[in-house]
C-alpha cells in the first residue's frame, strides 16, 4: 500500500544516486540485439540468476492499489513493456543507498522498520522499471529512445514518471536518471516486450516542483536560491504542489466519467478511450544565481525582492506594471516577471518544438531541416513564448527573430539575425537526482528572460501560427499529445461531466477525439487533429496577440472526407455573447470541389496549381483567392506523414480560410466557437491550427506575406 505524500517524500527524497556525466552526446549502438520469440518478459527474467530480487519483487507487487493482480502476472501475459530490470547487484546498491540515507538500519531487506516502508520501496522499484505501451505501441528499443540529450520518454513509467536518457562519450554509454544500462544486454525482445538491463535502478524522486523550489529556498541551497524566493514571494508554491487532478481522480475511479467516447459518422465507428488522469505538469526557465550575482554585484543569499525590483525598474522591464508590494497580482511588476518564466505544462527538452513532417525532416536522423517554431501562452498574464529551432539556431532559442530565406523559390532557413533578435538560446534541462521532479522541468537561464517591448514588436511582425494542440495543456501533461508511435484517437469528455481542457469548452452531443497520426499518412501540420463528432457546439480560448491591431484570425481546413460538417462561427471577448461571423464555414470545401454526400460540385475557392517559372501569376492566383477569402495551404509542412515530398501548398484539399479581421487587444482575452449548422449528428468537424496575422504582414505593400 503506498504511504501518504508526506511519507513518500521522505522516503524518496535524495534517492537518487549521483552521476557525474562528462562529455555527453547522442551516440546509440544497435550491435547488441537478442530475440526471444517464445519467451514473455517474465519469463525471460525468471530463467536469469541475475534478476532473481527483481523477479521476486514483480510476484509481490500489485499491479495497481485495487488490482489482485501482480506485476509478475502482467509481465507474462500479452502487452506491450518497455522493461528497465535492474540486476541483484543494482539492486543491492540501492539497499546500501537508502541504508546510507538512514531510511532502513541495514542495506537488506531486513532492515525496513515498518511494512508501509518496504512497500513503497518495493513499489519504486518495480514501478518505475516498467512503461506500460498499451495495445497499440511497440515497447521502446535504443534506436526509438528520445534522441536529444536529457530527453524525456514521451510515455510515462507505472509510477507516472516520465523518463529522462542521457547519453555520454563512453562508448555506448546510456543513463536513464542516472541508472546506467548494460551495453551488451540491451534491447532483448520478447513476446510482449523488450528489456534493457539496468546496473542501478531507475528511482527519480517523487517531489513536485512546488516542494523543490521551496526546500532551495529554506535551505538556502545555491544555485537557483533567488529564483525560488522570488516564486515564493509572488505566491506560485502551492500551485506547484499540484500533480494530479484528484477531483478527476474520484470521478473516473467512481464511473461518473464515461471511459470512451463513441460516435458512429460517415466514415463508421470511431472510439477514443478518456485519460484515466488529470496529471498538471509546469516548465521554467529560472535564471541561475550565478546571473544574479553578476548582475546585482551581491552574494545570492545577500540578494533581496527590493533588489530584483530595483534592477527590473532599471531594466525598463513592464513599464506598465504597478510597482508596490501586492506581489501575487498579476498587474504587479514582479508577478509579471515571475510568471512569463513558467508555462502550465511539462516540456521536456525535444518537446519545445515539435517535428514531424516539415519540408525535408527526416524521422531517421531526427535533425531539423528547416526554421520550425512553436507558441505556447504563459502563466500569469497570459502573453506569448516563442521556440524556434532551425539548422542554423543551434539549438532551441526563445524569442529569436531571424532572417529567413522565406522567397517563393526560399528554403525557410535562417540567412542571418540581428545581434538583438537571437533570442535566448535553452540549455540543457535540470534533470539529475532531485530536480528529476514528477511535474514540473526546470531550465537554467544565464540572462534574462522578459516580454520586452522588443519581443512583443517582433511578434507583431510575424504570422503566428499554432497548433490547436499546444495551447491545450493537458495533452502534453497526459502524454497524449503527439507520441513518437501513433496513439490513435484518445477521447476528451463532455464539460459537463468534466471540464478536462482549461482552455475549451465541449458541450453535450459534441463527441471531442483527439487524433495523433504519427506514424500514419495524415495532411495535418504536427501530424495530428482535433476531430469534433455529433451536433457539435465547442468554445476555444485564443492565445493573446502580441500588441494591439487590426489581425487577421484564419482557420486551416483540410477537406479529405465527405463526411465533413459546416459550422457557424462566432468570435469574441465575451465568451457568454459571442458574435457570429461571416457566412457558415463549410469544411467540404477544397480549393477545387465542394465534396458531399450529395455529389462532387466545383468550389468558388480560386485555386491553380503553382505554376514553375511564373512566380507573378502564382502571386495573382493567391490575391484572387484572398479576395474570396481563402488562402493555400502553408508551404512548410508536406501533405502526409513525414518525408512526403508533396507540400501543403500544392494540395488543394488543404487551404486556409480567413475567418476574422478585426481589432484585437494585446490585454484582452478572445474566443473563438464553433456550432454546427447541419443537422446531421453523423458529420465531423475538424481543428488543425490556426494563424494570427497582423495588417503589417498581410497588407504590407513592399513585403508580401511569404507562402510558407
Amino acid at each position: 500500500m503506498i504511504t501518504p505524500l508526506g511519507k513518500l517524500k521522505k522516503i524518496l527524497f535524495g534517492l537518487m544516486t549521483a552521476m557525474v556525466f562528462i562529455g555527453c552526446k547522442e551516440h546509440i549502438d544497435m550491435s547488441a540485439r537478442y530475440v526471444f520469440t517464445e519467451e514473455t518478459v517474465y519469463s525471460y527474467l525468471s530463467k536469469q540468476d541475475k534478476y532473481s530480487q527483481y523477479v521476486d519483487l514483480l510476484g509481490k507487487v500489485k499491479v495497481g492499489p485495487i488490482s489482485k493482480s501482480t506485476l509478475k502476472q502482467l509481465l507474462a501475459a500479452r502487452g506491450n513493456y518497455t522493461v528497465f530490470a535492474p540486476t541483484d547487484d543494482a539492486i543491492q546498491l540501492y539497499l546500501d543507498t537508502l541504508a546510507m540515507k538512514g531510511i532502513i538500519d541495514t542495506p537488506d531487506w531486513n532492515g525496513f522498520r515498518d511494512s508501509s516502508t518496504l512497500d513503497s520501496v518495493c513499489q519504486v522499484i518495480v514501478y518505475n522499471s516498467i512503461i506500460d505501451m498499451g495495445d497499440d505501441l511497440q515497447p521502446y528499443e535504443t534506436a526509438n529512445f528520445p534522441v536529444m540529450n536529457k530527453g524525456e520518454f514521451p510515455l510515462s513509467n507505472m509510477y507516472q514518471r516520465k523518463l529522462v536518457v542521457t547519453y555520454c562519450d563512453i562508448p555506448d554509454s546510456i543513463w536513464i536518471n542516472g541508472a546506467s544500462v548494460d551495453v551488451y544486454n540491451r534491447d532483448i525482445q520478447t513476446e510482449n516486450g523488450v528489456i534493457h538491463c539496468m546496473h542501478n535502478v531507475v528511482a527519480p524522486t517523487n517531489n513536485t516542483l512546488g516542494y523543490l523550489l521551496e526546500a532551495i529556498y529554506n535551505e538556502k541551497r545555491p544555485g537557483y536560491y533567488v529564483s525560488s524566493m522570488l516564486v515564493k514571494t509572488v505566491g506560485m508554491l502551492d500551485t506547484l504542489y499540484k500533480y494530479r487532478d484528484d477531483e478527476y481522480e474520484k470521478r473516473y475511479q467512481e464511473g461518473l466519467i464515461t471511459k470512451t467516447v463513441e460516435h458512429t459518422s460517415g466514415i463508421g465507428f470511431t472510439q477514443g478511450k478518456v485519460p484515466e488522469h488529470r496529471y498538471y505538469g509546469y516548465t521554467y526557465f529560472a535564471e541561475t544565481d550565478s546571473f544574479w550575482q553578476k548582475e546585482l554585484g551581491k552574494e545570492p543569499l545577500d540578494i533581496t525582492v527590493n533588489d530584483v525590483m530595483d534592477y527590473l525598474q532599471a531594466q525598463n522591464l513592464y513599464p506598465d506594471a504597478k510597482v508596490d508590494d501586492d506581489y501575487e497580482h498579476e498587474d504587479n511588476l514582479l508577478n509579471r516577471f515571475v510568471t512569463y518564466h513558467f508555462l502550465p505544462m511539462r516540456l521536456a527538452a525535444d518537446r519545445l518544438v515539435i517535428h514531424w513532417n516539415e519540408k525535408g525532416y527526416s524521422i531517421h536522423n531526427k535533425q531539423p531541416s528547416i526554421v520550425t517554431y512553436e507558441y505556447y501562452t504563459t502563466m500569469g498574464k497570459r502573453r506569448l513564448m516563442k521556440f524556434l529551432e532551425s539548422p542554423q539556431s543551434n539549438g532551441v532559442c526563445i524569442n529569436r527573430f531571424p532572417n529567413i530565406d522565406n522567397g517563393r523559390k526560399g528554403e525557410y532557413i535562417e540567412l542571418s539575425c540581428d545581434p538583438d533578435k537571437v533570442g535566448i538560446r535553452v540549455s540543457p534541462p535540470e534533470t539529475d537526482g532531485e530536480f528529476n521532479v514528477r511535474n514540473g522541468i526546470i531550465y537554467p537561464l544565464n540572462e534574462i528572460l522578459a516580454y520586452k517591448p522588443e519581443v512583443r514588436r517582433n511578434l507583431h511582425k510575424e504570422r503566428i501560427r499554432w497548433d490547436i494542440a499546444a495551447q491545450m495543456p493537458e495533452l502534453m501533461n497526459n502524454d497524449i499529445r503527439s507520441q513518437y508511435y501513433s496513439m490513435g484517437h484518445t477521447g476528451i469528455p463532455f464539460s459537463s461531466e468534466y471540464p478536462y481542457l482549461d482552455d475549451c469548452w465541449v458541450e453535450d452531443d459534441s463527441y471531442y477525439f483527439y487524433y495523433n497520426g504519427w506514424g500514419s499518412t495524415m495532411k495535418n501540420y504536427q501530424g495530428d487533429e482535433l476531430n469534433i463528432r455529433g451536433n457539435l457546439d465547442v468554445t476555444f480560448r485564443l492565445p493573446p496577440v502580441p500588441e494591439d491591431g487590426i489581425y487577421e484570425l484564419r482557420f486551416n481546413i483540410q477537406s479529405d472526407g465527405y463526411n465533413r460538417g459546416m459550422v457557424q462561427f462566432y468570435w469574441g471577448s465575451d465568451q457568454e455573447r459571442l458574435a457570429p461571423m461571416g457566412i457558415p464555414m463549410d469544411i467540404r470545401m477544397s480549393g477545387l470541389e465542394r465534396r458531399t454526400t450529395a455529389g462532387t460540385f466545383p468550389s468558388n475557392v480560386g485555386w491553380e496549381q503553382d505554376l514553375e517559372d511564373d512566380q507573378d501569376y502564382n502571386a495573382e492566383v493567391d490575391k484572387k483567392m484572398r479576395n474570396n477569402g481563402f488562402m493555400k495551404g502553408a508551404n512548410c509542412y508536406c501533405d502526409g506523414g513525414t518525408g512526403m515530398a508533396v507540400m501543403a501548398r500544392a494540395d488543394p484539399l488543404i487551404i486556409r480560410r480567413i475567418i476574422v479581421r478585426e481589432p484585437m487587444k494585446a490585454d484582452e482575452t478572445y474566443y473563438l466557437r464553433f456550432k454546427t449548422v447541419l443537422d446531421d449528428a453523423s458529420r465531423e468537424f475538424y481543428v488543425d491550427y490556426l494563424e494570427y496575422c497582423p495588417k503589417e504582414v498581410y497588407d504590407n505593400p513592399e513585403t508580401p506575406e511569404d507562402i510558407w
